[in-house]
């Protein structure tokens, strides 16, 4: 299964964007998902991941301003973010979460001006 992230851009702090995740293969048989950045110097990081059951996950940097969902229909995974702040400018990749990861796509990149 390959991923391809996309939806990034440049936005002023305070704005908003909707990232998409399209798969190639069934979203469903990998499991949970999830969106995963990685700023200039600094490790990726998770920043939202959701379950096949729908439960999701986010850490304290971005819990109340980002949303993950999926429609395994679809086979695509999104990422509402609101409230942008700089320190939000990274590149975002999606992969699975809390199984075997997948090969990385080339991510989109997320910058958000103050």
């Amino acid at each position: 299964v390959q991923l391809q992230a996309s939806g990034g851009g440049l936005v002023q702090a305070g704005g908003s964007l909707r990232l998409s995740c399209a798969a190639s293969g069934s979203i469903f048989s990998i499991g949970g998902m999830g969106w995963y950045r990685q700023a200039p110097g600094k490790q990726r990081e998770l920043v939202a991941g959701i379950n096949a059951g729908g439960g999701t996950n986010y850490p304290d940097s971005v819990k109340g301003r980002f949303t993950i969902s999926r429609n395994n229909a679809k086979n695509t995974v999104y990422l509402q973010m609101d409230s942008l702040k700089p320190d939000d400018t990274a590149v975002y990749y999606c992969n699975a979460w809390g199984g075997a990861q997948l090969k990385w796509g080339r991510g989109t990149q997320v910058t958000v001006s103050s």
